[in-house]
């Protein structure tokens, strides 16, 4: 078997934490079992391109009881946790091509490695995949039953694909799930933030000024728990529905021109390019600390904020670099404007991440069995997929809800009862 990993030796070490992950992943493990049984995955070929931590090896073994030959490589250079992807290989038999702090040269022919697997199916964080064989491995796409994409950033590039008429396979948008979008990006994002920041810097948050940009979900997750902490949270936006969300939810609304000057940490949510850029680097405080957590590191222009540096000192924390500019400020740019929540800290909570997995596998078993009555499209997940994640997953925390009546059910079937 093929494979990339730091150092083999640590395998014991990550099937423990894919272990410890999995006591709190019920229900992806009720799905594991009745995979196991019913084999709907038997004879594809997957490859998957997600953060290689222990909930993604839970879903790999998932998808492996379910029959299906799946190889698994990186979706950001800082992500992987090594003994995890040691642990995938020696201790389940998948092959892994990931390894933490990897270059750009060879996180894409990690790529390339997952791809020569020829996938029938492809799992994305961020869309990798998908462009890379419309890009670079055309002959591979009239193969591809259907692709699932897990990120905002990715669903916003295989939008566009669509509209340009260049997608050539079906792919379903799992990150607008509302078991995903609605958990796993507002509390796992949110909690996950505060821990790689608090991780990289230990700092007091109480008190700080600190500037979140972007009030999407994941947006929402970091103020909320900014707040907790207590912080003073300015959210900046461009979006007009989301900034007044904002304004009434209690948070300052301002531009980003104005909150550069306010802003003891800045943290990065948008999925767009450029959100801080020289010009805001020019107005920060000293000491200002510098974060991103949407899915690619473009939201902050490191390179502005290089040329504006007189000197950059790596390290001086672990995953915190310090730009000294000529004025005789310092700021620090944390996780190397990476996904901080996974460039510092271990990302999402198992729990959360339970339900987006469980999602992933079933949304990968509808499309393997609607195969047919696919078009080249980007699909949201059904909503049966949904409702039953959303069950299970009450039922797991003792939670009963009530059920509608035959009575109720007619009445919001109907239209000819009113006042």
């Amino acid at each position: 078997m093929k494979y990339d990993v730091k150092d083999i030796g640590l395998s014991k070490t990550g099937a423990g934490r894919i272990r410890w992950a999995d006591k709190d992943m019920p229900v992806l493990a009720s799905i594991r079992e009745r995979f196991a049984r019913e084999q709907p995955l038997d004879g594809v070929r997957m490859s998957a391109c997600l953060h290689v931590t222990a909930e993604t090896a839970n879903l790999a073994r998932t998808l492996k009881a379910g029959g299906a030959d799946l190889v698994l490589c990186a979706s950001n250079p800082l992500s992987t946790q090594d003994d995890v992807a040691a642990g995938l290989v020696e201790e389940y038999g998948i092959p892994v091509f990931s390894v933490r702090g990897e270059d750009k040269d060879t996180y894409y022919s990690h790529i390339q490695s997952a791809l020569a697997h020829k996938p029938n199916v492809t799992m994305d964080d961020g869309a990798d995949l998908v462009t890379s064989i419309l890009t670079e491995n055309t002959d591979l796409a009239p193969n591809i039953i259907a692709s699932m994409e897990e990120t905002t950033t990715g669903v916003i590039r295989l939008r566009a694909m669509e509209k340009d008429g260049v997608l050539k396979f079906p792919v379903f948008a799992v990150n607008d799930a509302h078991t995903k979008h609605l958990f796993d990006n507002r509390y796992g994002t949110g909690q996950s933030v505060v821990e790689g920041i608090l991780r990289a810097t230990g700092i007091l948050l109480a008190g700080k000024s600190v500037v979140v940009a972007g009030y999407g979900m994941c947006g929402k997750g970091v103020t909320r728990r900014m707040q907790g902490m207590g912080a003073h949270v300015i959210v900046t936006e461009t979006n007009p529905l989301r900034a007044l969300e904002a304004a009434m939810d209690g948070f300052q609304v301002m531009t980003m021109d104005r909150a550069a000057e306010r802003g003891d940490l800045f943290v990065t949510v948008t999925g767009d390019v450029d959100v801080l850029r020289g010009r805001h680097f020019e107005k920060m405080k000293d000491g200002a600390y510098i974060c991103n957590a949407g899915h690619f590191n473009v939201e902050i222009n490191i390179e502005e904020l290089s040329e504006l540096a007189e000197d950059i000192v790596r390290g001086v924390q672990k995953e915190v670099d310090e730009y000294r500019m000529e004025s005789g400020r310092s700021l620090f740019l944390l996780g190397e404007g990476r996904l901080i929540n996974l460039a510092a800290a271990e990302g999402h909570p198992s729990d959360v991440m339970d339900m987006s997995f469980a999602t992933q596998a079933l949304t990968t078993e509808y499309a393997v069995k609607n195969k047919d009555d696919l078009q080249h499209r980007v699909y949201s997940v059904p909503e049966d997929v949904d409702r039953w994640v959303a069950r299970v997953k009450l039922d797991s925390m003792g939670v009963e809800i009530d059920t509608l009546t035959e009575r109720q059910i007619k009445y919001l079937q109907s239209w000819q009862e009113g006042t």
